[in-house]
């Protein structure tokens, strides 16, 4: 089902000329230096801490350890992490 969903999205995409991030639920992932991490197309938060922040997203899961993390700013899209991040691991579905 999942790439007939894809297929659909390609016509539509190719139709109306959207760009593949608009129309899809591939995640997006822009690290800034060792300090922030901007994560799109997140479905939730699984956990919350000062060390570690779970993020579901639909391939599966962003870990991201650190220090003071906290969640700066949060959309229906997109989420942003800051404080000191040592490291991103991810596990796949």
């Amino acid at each position: 089902m999942r790439n007939k969903k894809k297929k659909k999205y390609s016509k539509l995409d190719s139709l109306l000329e959207l760009p593949r991030e608009v129309v899809s639920t591939d995640v997006k992932i822009t690290i800034l230096g060792f300090n922030e991490i901007i994560i799109e197309n997140y479905k939730n938060i699984l956990e919350y801490g000062e060390v570690l922040v779970r993020i579901n997203i639909f391939e599966g899961t962003i870990n991201i350890h650190g220090f003071n993390l906290k969640l700066e700013q949060m959309t229906d899209d997109d989420i942003k992490v800051t404080g000191k991040i040592d490291s991103i691991d991810f596990e796949e579905i």
